[in-house]
């Protein structure tokens, strides 16, 4: 994980940024790489509302469809380092020569689906920018710029998908984005903190 991400202003209310001592996680981070575990202290569920910031995790959460979680992270700076960190607008840029060269690079996922998306969602995410001034206006909108804040018991694992993220997709996908089904989207709605599913017992939930 980058220090600038590490780095993020956190939403007020927000738990710091490290853990208590015998701190308790949700169960996918519990017990997992140095790395995931950062991810769900430093990241998954605080409202985030910087542009690259949403930009970089829906590539992520597009990479990860059909994998684990842990595959893709482990990729996240070699997709930094290639995707020109991040940069939208150089991405959406991109022509085949660009994309050839991706397919060849072992250190991304190589799903030639997966990495065309990477030009057409970026375009696309410019095109929702100039037109709502903000992917993150765009996106908080829907829920009125608040979190949802889900109630799960410990050990209960949250829904692959809701009502709420079913239309968020169809929204996107009209958009012209890819990659961007439901549970995509439900699980990209979780990184980015418009739905908070941290369980009760978890460190990280708000009030604890």
């Amino acid at each position: 994980m980058s220090g600038s991400r590490a780095g993020r202003v956190l939403a007020a209310g927000a738990a710091p940024l490290e853990p208590p001592p015998e701190a308790r996680r949700c169960g996918w981070a519990s017990g997992t790489s140095e790395l995931m575990a950062a991810y769900h202290d430093r990241e998954w569920g605080r409202p985030a509302h910087e542009d690259a910031y949403l930009f970089e995790l829906l590539v992520l959460e597009g990479a990860q469809a059909g994998l684990s979680w842990s595959t893709v992270l482990n990729k996240r700076e070699n997709y930094r380092r290639l995707l020109d960190g991040f940069d939208v607008r150089r991405v959406a840029a991109y022509g085949q020569p660009e994309l050839d060269a991706l397919l060849t690079d072992p250190g991304i996922v190589r799903n030639r689906l997966k990495v065309a998306s990477l030009v057409k969602n970026a375009r696309a995410f410019l095109a929702v920018r100039e037109e709502c001034g903000s992917f993150d206006a765009y996106l908080w909108r829907w829920v009125d710029g608040r979190p949802v804040v889900n109630t799960r018991a410990s050990g209960t694992v949250p829904p692959a998908r809701t009502e709420l993220s079913d239309r968020i997709s169809k929204d996107l996908k009209r958009r012209g984005f890819g990659f961007v089904g439901t549970t995509i989207t439900y699980a990209f709605l979780q990184a980015v903190g418009v739905v908070d599913d941290h369980a009760e017992d978890c460190w990280v939930r708000r009030g604890n």
